[in-house]
């Protein structure tokens, strides 16, 4: 399992200061990123790595902005007297999990994979 960045490569980069309990959890974060990272079968430097990695982490974690609004949302809307409020989260990931965006997709040379592989094709038999 590897891990590239540290708590404190996470800790830099966000806004507030992490209590105890978060600190512990960043670890495990990072191992779980490195993890999900390896997965894709990228060849990124590891300078990269390490900015995706935080990244993922700090959208975990929250950042600490305090605005309200969740890392990584693309939509949002909120009531009043209703007491509703709605966000649209990129990328097919949610609040507090651990997802690659666009953006470190493209930091780590993850292109658009399109193909496609026909088990069939195999026992067709073309004639020159």
């Amino acid at each position: 399992m590897a891990a590239y960045a540290t708590t404190a490569d996470v800790q830099a980069r966000m806004l507030r200061a992490m209590d105890a309990d978060e600190l512990a959890l960043c670890g495990n974060l990072l191992e779980d990123a490195g993890v999900m990272i390896d997965a894709t079968g990228t060849t990124a430097d590891e300078d990269a790595k390490k900015v995706v990695s935080c990244r993922m982490v700090i959208r975990a974690l929250g950042d600490g902005s305090d605005n309200g609004v969740p890392m990584g949302a693309t939509q949002g809307s909120m009531s009043a007297l209703g007491y509703s409020q709605s966000w649209t989260i990129s990328s097919g990931g949610s609040a507090g999990e651990l997802y690659i965006s666009k953006t470190e997709k493209k930091l780590l040379k993850l292109g658009n994979r399109i193909g496609f592989h026909s088990p069939v094709s195999e026992l067709v038999e073309v004639s020159s």
